[in-house]
């Protein structure tokens, strides 16, 4: 089995994508260039937190960093299934606002390529491991 060549633009684009957008908008949790992240989190989240929702989204900020950076680097496959389920949890605490629902939409869609990302690493890496024993007898399991 032969990784489609093609299929490397596409995952190199999701890797650098997915992972500088993770880690850019975790650093900017301490900044607040972009926005004011803190809007964000939903009001019922806010008063079950034993802490400030600034804290939060530093706390929030570390982890994102964190994936980013992981997904840039050295573990793509799993850090991109973290941000998946990451974007989704974020995507239901903006549903719960009740605003923000084009950006609920946006991270949905960010969780669907940042999942997508993790497949594509996960065929890549078992046919570079298959491409390291070209030549030595394989057992077929039927």
């Amino acid at each position: 089995m032969e990784f489609d060549k093609r299929l490397n633009a596409c995952w190199l684009a999701l890797r650098i994508g997915i992972g500088s957008a993770a880690f850019l908008a975790g650093l900017d949790k301490f900044f607040n260039i972009l926005t004011n992240w803190e809007q964000y989190l939903s009001p019922f989240a806010a008063k079950v937190l034993p802490f400030s929702a600034a804290t939060f989204m530093k706390g929030a900020g570390v982890i994102e960093m964190i994936v980013g950076l992981a997904i840039l680097t050295v573990a793509t496959r799993y850090a991109s299934y973290v941000a998946a389920a990451w974007l989704l949890a974020i995507a239901a605490n903006l549903v719960t606002t009740g605003m923000f629902f084009d950006v609920a939409v946006r991270d949905v869609l960010m969780a669907i390529a940042a999942f997508t990302l993790g497949q594509l690493t996960l065929v890549r890496s078992e046919t570079v491991t298959n491409e390291q024993f070209v030549g030595v007898p394989q057992t077929s399991k039927i």
